[in-house]
């Protein structure tokens, strides 16, 4: 997944340890200490790969939690990074928990190892989405993958518990202060890349990262410590928004996937032409890097497109009120947008792509409760109207009378810089 906040770290390159054929957060009591020592380290290390294969992982690896194994100057690039004003939609949590990311202890009392799990996703389809459709992020066309993840690194650590009786362990599915990135890359998942995600050398980096937290002392993975990116650039040169400040250092602010996922409000009016037709998630980084050519992609059934679709239809998804966007993504990652964010987002699809299919719902979405959804589709009018197509006349028709009793003062600017072609 192709965000900062989120991110893969790296795996390593030929000794990565390979696989073959949570709850919510609460800071727990001090249980009585182990000495975390097993009789067979490494024999239960790979019975927990075949445990985590069983499970539906597709590899994994184990990091320490000693503070002289880590990098500090990990965490101080993540704290510089927040300081630059670099972290966009997600700076006030990601600042106000940036401690706990410092020290795991905060998850699990006594942790001592993490194992760093990796799920493969479905890659992106290949080809141009057809008009009328909003691109969605690979990851977030099947069901959400929280809940399944957690089911299964839960599973994992009731399994590891039941084997070594007395230990303890915590998921981690990426919705808490922890760094899965540093520890990914600790645990020989891969290494940083210049678009920040972490990538395999087999297998890319169409890949989720879960992380199980244990008192247990495990052997450990070498990270890489290579850069394996080479002097390729591909990524930075084709992100739409030019996000990228330099190599591994992303502006969330202008990063499609912050900008349609995290974003609440209007969006920036320069950064509306890059999007494109990405309503949830970009993987325009990743899907112009060499290293995913061999993405093995994934053929678990809950992460296959809905309705074997690979985009929304945009006109369907303006027509949605509150409870219908509820039902319509109920248990989908893009619920995470909210009815706003993903009504706004589909607005400036259209904007960008014209469809006179969807001129109607366009129109009729002018006069949408929400003002944000209604500054955008005064924008993506203005765009049209600009055109001098088929649907310019509609498209001034309903601008000039929205304006008659818009009330809305930055709504009023909108639709004022559309009539005159701004």
């Amino acid at each position: 997944m192709g965000h900062v906040w989120q991110t893969p770290l790296l795996r390593q390159v030929l000794k990565s340890p390979r696989l073959s054929p949570a709850s919510p957060f609460t800071v727990l009591p001090i249980p009585p200490p182990l000495t975390g020592a097993t009789a067979d380290p490494e024999g239960l290390l790979n019975d927990l790969r075949t445990e985590g294969v069983r499970l539906g992982f597709s590899r994994l690896g184990v990091a320490s939690t000693a503070s002289e194994q880590r990098d500090g100057l990990v965490h101080a690039a993540f704290r510089s990074w927040l300081e630059r004003g670099l972290g966009g939609p997600m700076t006030d949590w990601l600042a106000g928990h940036e401690p706990l990311r410092r020290n795991p202890e905060g998850m699990l009392r006594g942790v001592r190892s993490v194992v760093m799990l990796a799920t493969d996703h479905p890659r992106p389809e290949e080809g141009t989405t057809a008009v009328g459709s909003g691109r969605v992020a690979a990851y977030a066309r099947g069901d959400d993958y929280h809940p399944l993840l957690r089911r299964r690194v839960n599973d994992l650590g009731a399994w590891l518990e039941a084997r070594v009786p007395g230990c303890r362990t915590r998921g981690v599915v990426d919705s808490a202060p922890f760094s899965e990135r540093e520890f990914g890359w600790l645990a020989g998942l891969g290494w940083f890349g210049k678009n920040c995600l972490l990538i395999d050398p087999v297998a890319g980096s169409y890949f989720l990262l879960t992380a199980l937290l244990t008192d247990l002392v495990l052997p450990v993975a070498e990270p890489i410590r290579v850069d394996h990116c080479g002097t390729c650039t591909a990524c930075l040169d084709a992100c739409p928004t030019g996000a990228f400040v330099a190599p591994r250092i992303l502006d969330a602010g202008r990063c499609i996937s912050g900008i349609t996922i995290e974003q609440r409000g209007p969006v920036s009016a320069g950064l509306r032409p890059p999007m494109g037709t990405w309503v949830f998630g970009c993987d325009v980084c990743q899907e112009v890097c060499p290293w995913n050519r061999r993405a093995p992609g994934s053929a678990e059934p809950a992460l296959q497109p809905r309705d074997g679709a690979g985009g929304l239809e945009l006109a369907s998804i303006l027509g949605l009120d509150d409870q219908a966007f509820r039902e319509r993504f109920r248990g989908s990652a893009i619920l995470r947008a909210k009815r706003s964010g993903l009504l706004r987002s589909a607005a400036i699809a259209l904007g960008n792509r014209p469809d006179p299919a969807a001129a109607a719902a366009l129109v009729a979405a002018l006069d949408d409760a929400d003002s944000n959804v209604r500054g955008a589709v005064a924008w993506a009018l203005g765009r049209w109207l600009a055109a001098e197509g088929a649907c310019a006349g509609p498209a001034a028709a309903a601008l000039n009378a929205r304006l008659q009793h818009e009330t809305d003062a930055d709504v009023r600017r909108e639709i004022e810089g559309a009539l005159a072609g701004g």
